[in-house]
């Protein structure tokens, strides 16, 4: 395999283990009864989880550059559809939902899982600077984001199959609709300690079974109907204007080569 295949690759699985552990490091910390609040979660270790996640995205870029996987045109059309996802972002739909989930599954199915997650964590970070919607969920938010484009990357292609490609992005648009939610949870609900809601919050040394089934319930009661709102409308995006879309990045992708050295 040569270095332009692996380096980013390389970068990308330290980015993502970053945010594994920064999502589950709670579930192995002793929480102060009375002390945690939605306010209080990460307040502490977010602002190095941001600063590190920044960095390894930085570095994806140069390695992708010092490898010849991107010049900088290439760059450059990161950086217009990162700004053009952000845009989305300020598009409301029903019942909160917004279109700036389906870019990245496109994006990182035409140009690739890196790039997928580049261009959901970036416009995540970009329109949290437009809409100063900058807090310690941001870096949760980015991963979550880069997650969703990065499968795109990973989803099996079907060339002759323009239907079964459009099938397969809207499955998985469907799919990350809820998955956004139930993973974005995770970055407070450790924290939350309500003794009025003792099925649906967790308490340190609570076994992996309880922990899933409360997790269930507070799934359920509190973000089922909002992320089937996003899973629908994914999936109605991907399936309305996934095609065309699809057209005009590949254009782009055929027109700016790219050269691995050995």
């Amino acid at each position: 395999m040569t270095r332009a295949l692996w380096l980013p690759g390389l970068i990308l699985l330290l980015a993502s283990l970053l945010g594994v552990w920064a999502f589950v490091s709670p579930f192995f910390a002793q929480q102060q009864n009375g002390v945690a609040a939605m306010g209080m979660a990460h307040a502490d270790d977010a602002p190095l989880i941001f600063i590190v996640l920044l960095g390894l995205c930085l570095l994806v870029i140069v390695a992708s550059l010092e490898t010849r996987r991107m010049d900088a045109q290439f760059i450059a059309v990161l950086g217009v559809l990162v700004g053009i996802n952000a845009t989305l972002r300020l598009v409301s739909g029903p019942a909160g939902f917004s279109p700036v989930f389906f870019l990245p599954i496109l994006c990182g199915y035409v140009f690739g899982a890196d790039f997928g997650f580049l261009v959901g964590a970036l416009s995540l970070l970009l329109s949290a600077l437009i809409t100063s919607g900058i807090g310690p969920w941001l870096p949760f938010q980015m991963f979550a984001a880069g997650w969703n484009g990065m499968v795109g990357g990973w989803l099996p292609r079907a060339p002759r199959h323009p239907r079964g490609e459009l099938g397969v992005l809207s499955a998985w648009g469907f799919v990350s609709g809820f998955l956004f939610g139930a993973v974005m949870n995770l970055w407070f609900w450790p924290y939350l300690i309500d003794p009025s809601e003792a099925t649906a919050t967790w308490q340190p040394g609570m076994g992996l079974g309880a922990t899933l089934i409360r997790y269930a319930i507070f799934y359920v009661t509190t973000s089922l109907w909002w992320d089937a709102a996003r899973a629908i409308g994914n999936l109605l995006l991907l399936l309305l204007v996934g095609a065309p879309v699809l057209r005009l990045l590949r254009r782009f992708h055929a027109r700016f080569h790219f050269v691995a050295l050995e």
